[in-house]
């Protein structure tokens, strides 16, 4: 499976030859809209910087090679009141299972946490303000307990909402060794593959 970041909450997914696009977004300081093409497109709650599918060009018919599970939460503490529910969408190909988190605004219930099940990787909100900051994606992430994690929805350089966190700020909270810096926005997903990912876009 390889993942490609395209900037906020947005990836690439692929198997097989077969693309889905998770989150795409418009109006992203920093960021031009998404315009790019996929087999499917998948958004974990309808705001404009997580639902653009207009972005999107459909590619003609092809089986997929993906499993698609969803776990409904919450876009705030409140359950929902606040800011909405959001969708958590579970992709597993190729013995390879990722959960995209979309703008999680809680911890995880132990119902939560049954429902999403084991996963090897997950895509995980750590800016704060409109979803869980730092200290709660830790905690989202040590309850998950993923072979690997890919912080998303942060601030960096100009690129952002400014009221969000920087990623260095979740990923203070890790040892060391236990961050790996890539110097591009594709990650090849490997038996291997463990510890924070940080891409750059």
């Amino acid at each position: 499976m390889k993942l490609t970041w395209l900037g906020h909450s947005c990836f690439a997914v692929e198997q097989d030859g077969y693309t889905i696009i998770l989150d795409p977004y418009t109006g992203v300081p920093g960021h031009d809209d998404i315009c790019t093409q996929a087999h499917a497109v998948l958004c974990s709650h309808g705001h404009f910087d997580h639902n653009a599918v207009g972005g999107v060009t459909l590619l003609g018919e092809k089986e997929s090679p993906f499993t698609i599970r969803t776990v409904d939460v919450f876009h705030d503490e409140e359950f929902g009141t606040l800011r909405g529910e959001n969708r958590i969408h579970i992709l597993t190909a190729g013995g390879v299972t990722v959960a995209h988190l979309g703008d999680l605004g809680h911890r995880l219930t132990a119902e939560q946490l049954a429902a999403i099940g084991q996963v090897d990787g997950i895509l995980i909100p750590v800016g704060g303000t409109y979803t869980v900051d730092a200290a709660g994606a830790k905690a989202v992430c040590e309850a998950l307990r993923p072979k690997w994690v890919v912080p998303m929805h942060y601030r960096h350089a100009d690129c952002g909402f400014p009221v969000l966190l920087e990623a260095e700020d979740f990923l203070r909270l890790w040892a060391a060794e236990q961050v790996h810096r890539l110097d591009g926005a594709v990650l090849d997903i490997t038996a291997d593959t463990a510890g924070v990912q940080l891409l750059k876009y």
